[in-house]
């Protein structure tokens, strides 16, 4: 005899299938295409009507909504997603009128800045340890810190704009390409978030405290003037900023609800290949809750962004 009792299963009450609530019928399954005919219209629709894919078509159309209702749509963005070759899209993206800001952290301007001066950006960060040299490009640093210093005083103008007119002004041989100059051209708010200490060009001799610290904090205040207008709608999008986007969007959010703007009712999205405390928290939750709706993605930036940009191109299309 068995020392543990089992419980008894004759007694259980069962239902009939046809009248079960199921969430998933055959016309919400994937349907398979034939590549070399298929347009990409045809791939979206090709996807389950399900979970994640769902949402994505969700977050598109809400993008679509708010530009057409002339509502923001924000772009918050960290470095990698410049290092795995997406300036291209980000930079079609602004001047469709799609991203009506964009907001980074310290290190994607730097390689903004080498991609369009220079043309390669992304040192070997291992390699270049061992010996000191990380981080060390006399070019990066001077051009940065300089024109950081330069506009403290001459100029009233934030961290971003601040090097798309520099970028501008030396004729930056990919300034094409350039996140900081087509926003600036294009009159989309760019604004660069640093903390100082985190960056290549802090360990530099050119580098400036205050001329850092100042011009980033006039962007930050430029940032809480685009949020303010999430008003009944909009967008924020976090591309793989783990923590000082995140943290400053927060930040942002209830500098202008203490000033009094409403700014409730808008979605959020947060695309990285992990799920991190501080995106979930300060994007896809906290500055949503009661009003809104807050979403999370995880995947690779040089696959993620691409999708989201066709299809939003996609939804702006005609049929």
């Amino acid at each position: 005899m068995a020392r543990f009792q089992q419980i008894r299963l004759d007694g259980i009450t069962t239902i009939s299938i046809h009248d079960r609530k199921s969430k998933v019928q055959p016309k919400d399954f994937a349907k398979v295409i034939a590549p070399e005919r298929a347009s990409f219209r045809q791939f979206v629709d090709s996807l389950p009507h399900t979970l994640t894919a769902n949402d994505l078509r969700l977050v598109v159309d809400e993008i679509v909504r708010a530009r057409r209702k002339n509502k923001p749509v924000i772009l918050m963005m960290g470095a990698h997603v410049i290092k795995v070759g997406l300036l291209p899209l980000i930079v079609d993206l602004v001047k469709s009128g799609v991203f009506t800001h964009v907001a980074m952290n310290s290190a994607a301007s730097i390689h903004d800045v080498e991609s369009a001066m220079w043309g390669h950006t992304s040192e070997d960060v291992a390699a270049n340890l061992m010996d000191g040299t990380f981080g060390m490009s006399k070019e990066t640093g001077d051009f940065i810190n300089k024109a950081l210093v330069k506009g403290m005083t001459e100029s009233d103008a934030g961290y971003g704009e601040t090097l798309a007119k520099k970028l501008i002004a030396l004729k930056a041989k990919n300034r094409r390409l350039s996140i900081l100059v087509n926003c600036y051209e294009h009159g989309v708010p760019v604004t660069v978030h640093a903390a100082i200490g985190t960056d290549i060009v802090h360990q530099q001799p050119t580098m400036d405290g205050a001329a850092t610290g100042e011009l980033s904090f006039r962007d930050f205040k430029v940032l809480v003037h685009s949020v303010k207008n999430l008003i009944g709608g909009g967008v924020v999008l976090n591309f793989g900023s783990a923590v000082i986007m995140p943290e400053v969007f927060l930040k942002a959010l209830t500098v202008a609800r203490n000033l009094g703007y409403k700014a409730k009712g808008f979605t959020t999205a947060n695309f990285d290949m992990l799920r991190h405390y501080r995106p979930q928290m300060n994007v896809v939750e906290r500055p949503t809750q009661k009003f809104g709706r807050g979403f999370h993605f995880t995947g690779h930036h040089e696959i993620m962004f691409p999708l989201l940009a066709a299809m939003i191109k996609l939804r702006m299309s005609p049929r």
